[in-house]
Parts: structure tokens; sequence; C-alpha cells
């Protein structure tokens, strides 16, 4: 996929088809049915791979059916998208043996029995906000806290939908702000500009949206009676969840953490006598089987995202946003406009940072826009996106863990819907206000 800034390779809107088309069905048979759940999610992408494979490349194919079917599966086998089945497989592991070994209930009634009710829902953002930015992946807090979350909801009277949104707008503050966060390191590496400077600027922009977010989930109706008799937890039971934190948080990598939780959990589950040694795989092989549905999805929007972008799709949006701006405000909407509809069309907000990244730069360099202001305005809004977006991990990993259409979720997941209004708000009135240095002058500066 090209990059160049100047337009050379202006792609094709036909490359968009693919997902516009997938769109457009899935949503209208949801409206017009009641329920996104009578037309699966997988069926939707299943429309859009055909699409993908059959439609022509302007100006003629350059790749034959079968040399698109082996595009298709490269896409799917990115390894990207390998380590995030990998990743939903042992979620799914560690939710079985959570839950068969009373890790689940323990926490559950540990933070039923600390938390107040009307702060329930708010709890469990401001945890996942901690536990992402801690850790600095999203995938990795809703892997940890989603079994929690969903043991407490039948508990206080709450939608799963309502507080699997507080759970993916916890782990997408962390995503977006972690200093060891993939999405902080394109940004900043991409625009010249120190982690530093950007996470204040970032910070400043996405606060009003973390105190929004804990006000309006306080308003949702819980049970006191129901919260206040949390009942027994046990220490012991805690060790898995405690271990997939700790590991997390010294920088051990998400696979092996969660694989020696999973461990970990088996292990104290036939000690206590929950389960027997033979018994304890069948409970892992379940959880994953919950998981096996958003694995295959994956796959098929990894495969349709490289054809996509064979037909031009991201290019021809970099081509037709790139170069709109006229001032300073169109300049930075711009940019947001960019990286939101690139990560969409690619649901990965790291990869979407690196494509934008050189018309980003360009930009801000045009429009005398600062680097960290810059680097938040990528980082903002390829984040946000993830949180909303069916098909992306977030939403994937934690509808296959509860058991829900992931549609369902996101007009929950308030923190991403509110990162867009106040970035947009604070683009247009310039807020926070950040002093502009050339590049040059800016590596000078930091080498004294």
């Amino acid at each position: 996929m090209s990059n160049n800034p100047n337009g050379q390779n202006k792609g094709s809107f036909l490359g968009l088809v693919p997902l516009l088309c997938f769109l457009v069905v899935y949503f209208i048979m949801g409206i017009a049915t009641g329920d996104f759940a009578n037309f699966p999610l997988m069926i939707g992408m299943f429309l859009a791979m055909a699409i993908s494979l059959v439609i022509k490349k302007p100006g003629g194919d350059e790749l034959t059916f079968g040399q698109k079917v082996d595009l298709f599966c490269e896409g799917g086998g990115d390894k990207t998208l390998i380590l995030m089945i990998i990743i939903y497989m042992l979620a799914g592991a560690f939710y079985g043996v959570a839950g068969a070994m009373g890790a689940t209930t323990s926490a559950t009634n540990l933070m039923l029995s600390i938390i107040p009710a009307k702060f329930v829902l708010p709890g469990i953002f401001l945890i996942g906000c901690v536990i992402s930015f801690a850790m600095g992946t999203s995938m990795g807090t809703v892997t940890a806290l989603a079994p929690i979350a969903i043991e407490i909801a039948p508990q206080i009277g709450v939608s799963l939908p309502v507080i699997c949104g507080a759970v993916v707008g916890g782990a997408m503050f962390g995503d977006n702000l972690s200093f060891i966060s993939d999405t902080t390191i394109a940004a900043t590496t991409t625009q010249g500009c120190q982690m530093k400077d950007k996470f204040r600027a970032n910070f400043l922009m996405v606060l009003p949206a973390v105190i929004c977010t804990c006000i309006i989930f306080m308003f949702f109706h819980v049970d006191p009676q129901a919260v206040n008799a949390g009942g027994e937890w046990h220490f012991v039971n805690l060790l898995p969840y405690i271990c997939i934190i700790v590991l997390s948080l010294i920088g051990v990598n998400v696979v092996i953490a969660m694989g020696v939780s999973v461990l970990l959990g088996m292990l104290i589950g036939i000690f206590k006598g929950d389960f027997t040694f033979v018994e304890s795989f069948g409970i892992v092989h379940e959880g994953m089987t919950w998981m096996e549905d958003m694995a295959v999805i994956a796959i098929f929007v990894g495969g349709v995202i490289a054809l996509m972008k064979y037909y031009g799709g991201i290019d021809w949006l970099i081509d037709k946003l790139g170069k709109r701006a006229k001032t300073r405000v169109g300049g930075e909407l711009s940019i947001a406009l960019l990286a939101t509809l690139v990560d969409l069309a690619t649901t990965n907000n790291t990869m979407s940072i690196i494509a934008c990244g050189p018309i980003a730069r360009e930009l801000s360099e045009k429009y005398e826009i600062p680097a960290a202001r810059t680097a938040s305005i990528l980082d903002l809004f390829t984040s946000a996106p993830q949180g909303i977006t069916p098909y992306a991990g977030q939403l994937l990993a934690i509808g296959g863990l509860a058991a829900i259409s992931p549609i369902t979720v996101a007009p929950f997941v308030f923190y991403s819907w509110l990162m867009f209004i106040f970035g947009i708000i604070f683009i247009l009135i310039g807020f926070p206000k950040m002093v502009y240095k050339p590049r040059e002058e800016k590596k000078a500066a930091d080498a004294e």
C-alpha cells in the first residue's frame, strides 16, 4: 500500500465496495428484523469476501481468481491476526477455567463488596482504564475484566451489552494513552515527538470523555440489595487474575501471561477438587470453542482487507482526504477523518497510524500543527473506532465471551463515542494550546 504524500497512487473507490456492501446489508437486516443476531456477522463477512473475490480492478486485473484467493489467504494469515486468534483462544480458555475453579465468582463478590451500588458500572470502567493503561493492550484488558463483568451483570440487573460497553471503553482508554501501547509508539514515531508531550495533549483531550462516561453509567439502574450482598470470596481463587495482571504489568508477552494464568487456574482447580486433571482439558476446550466463530471472522476480515488494499481502497481514502485542508482546523479535521476511515477499513489502529502518518506529518508542517497534537489526533481517532466497530477485535472478543452480538455492545461504549465528540470540539477550539516548532528546530531543542 502506498502512502505517497504526493498522491501519485490515487487508488480506487472500488476497493471499499466489499466493506460498504457488508455494512449496508448488515445494518439493513438488523434494523429490518429488529435483531442484529438474525444476520450473523460471519455470514456478512463471507458476503464481503465473495464480493472482494469477484470484482475487477480498474484498468484490468493483475491477478487471476486463484491468485486473489491466495492473496485473501495471505491476508487472513497475517501474523497480527494469527496472534489475535491465539489471544482469542486463550481468552476463552481463561474464561472457562476461571469460571470452573471459582475465580470469576470470587472476583465478582470482592468487587461487589467494596464498590458502592451506584458506582459499580463506573467502577468497572475505571478499573478497565487503570488495567489498560498499565498493560498497554486493550485485548488483554478485555480478557482480564470481561469474565468478572459478565458474572456481575445478572446479579445487579444490568444488561450484558451495557456492562460489556463499560469494559471495552475502559480497555480503549489505555490503548490510546499508555506509554507502552503500540499506538502511542506508532503515533510519536511517525510525527517525531516525545511520548510525554503526546500524553499531555492526548490526556487533556480525553479527560472530559472519562468524566462524562462515569456520569452516564451512574444513571443506569442497579439493584443495591444484590450489590451489597456480595457473597464469599477466597484469595486463592483470585490468583489467576492477579497473575495475568502482574505478568502483563512487568512486560511479559501477553500470550505467555495468559497461558501461565490458564495453567495456574487449572492447577488450583485440580488441587481444590473443582475438577479432575482429565476434566480440566475438557473445560479448556469448551472455553476455546466459545471463541471459534470470532476467530474465523477475524480471518475473513484480514483476507477482505488484503483484497481491499489490492483494489486501492485505502490509497483512495488517503488521496481524497489527505489534502483537502485549507486552514489549521481543516488540517486537523482532515487528519481525524482520514485516521477514522482508514481504521474502520482496516480495524487495526496501529497500522492505520502508520498508513496515515506521512500525510498527517505533511499537513502538520503545512499548517503549523504541533507534532504532539498531531500524534494525539492520530491516536485518538484510530482508537475510538475500535470500540464501536462490530468487526474489530475488541468487540469480537467480548461478544464471543458474553455470547452476544458485538453490535449490541457498540452503542454502550460511551467512552469511544465521547472520544469522537470531545476530539472534534477540541480541534475546533484549538485546545490544548501548544507551541509549534518545525521538526528541525525541535530536534535541536531536544538535543540541548
